[in-house]
């Protein structure tokens, strides 16, 4: 009995885990696609990442198995284990990221005068998130999850760093859709890779002293929680800006 359940644990574990992964990418595609919508897809992307983690279980069982009676299967098994780890490694950090992140989609490096969308405005008319600010709630919030974002000061003048921040922006793959060097404002859509969750931000920069303060907002068409998102473009974003000056 033992003899024939060895073929069949080494060989469950990477199928599972195979399947798992499929299902994990497929449900961002699939709701990028049109194919479902959200909750769906959220779903399938949980159950797909708990099938990962059976499949890297079940894989760890027949490796220990084969490789204690010297059977073959061991590649198989190695690689049901590593691809099934993956998968249930996605689940757990998008899980620990929903976790420790405030329940808001709206931020900004100025929470007194946010810079405002302009240009956004028309491909936002149907989002369920208003483009308008939350004001004090929300301002808490941020204060409370992201305590460290806040402008951007450089020593070069706003016509050196608006050209800056615009190659920045669109290396960065972000889709430009207004520039106005004069007002010092820069507007653009980000687009995530796998779900297609679609950001507006808004660059804003302002004359201060002998140099520049940048203003940065970045908020979601869609979601209560942004999970961290917006937050950690806007410090991608600043970082990469600061090292061109």
């Amino acid at each position: 009995m033992a003899r024939q359940s060895v073929p069949l644990i080494a060989a469950l574990g990477p199928l599972l885990a195979a399947v798992g992964l499929l299902a994990l990418a497929f449900s961002g595609f699939a709701y990028r696609l049109g194919v479902w919508g959200l909750h769906a897809a959220f779903t399938v992307f949980g159950l797909a990442g708990w099938v990962s983690g059976i499949g890297s279980v079940l894989s760890l069982i027949g490796l220990v198995i084969v490789l204690s009676s010297h059977r073959g299967g061991v590649v198989l098994a190695t690689a049901g284990l590593v691809a099934g780890a993956f998968g249930a490694g996605v689940l757990i950090k998008w899980m620990s990221a929903a976790k420790h992140a405030v329940p808001i989609h709206d931020i900004t490096t100025d929470t007194d005068n946010p810079p405002q969308f302009v240009a956004v405005l028309p491909l936002r008319a149907g989002a369920p998130n208003s483009p308008t600010y939350g004001g004090a709630e929300v301002a808490a919030l941020q204060r409370q999850g992201y305590p460290d974002l806040g402008p951007l000061m450089l020593p070069s003048d706003p016509a050196h760093v608006f050209h800056s921040a615009r190659g920045v922006a669109d290396h960065m793959g972000w889709r430009l859709l207004a520039e106005d060097s004069s007002a010092g404002r820069i507007e653009a859509t980000a687009t995530s890779r796998w779900f297609g969750f679609k950001d507006d931000v808004v660059i804003r920069l302002t004359p201060s002293g002998n140099g520049t303060r940048v203003d940065v907002r970045s908020e979601s068409r869609l979601g209560g929680s942004d999970v961290g998102a917006n937050a950690a473009r806007i410090r991608h974003f600043l970082r990469k800006l600061g090292e061109t000056h």
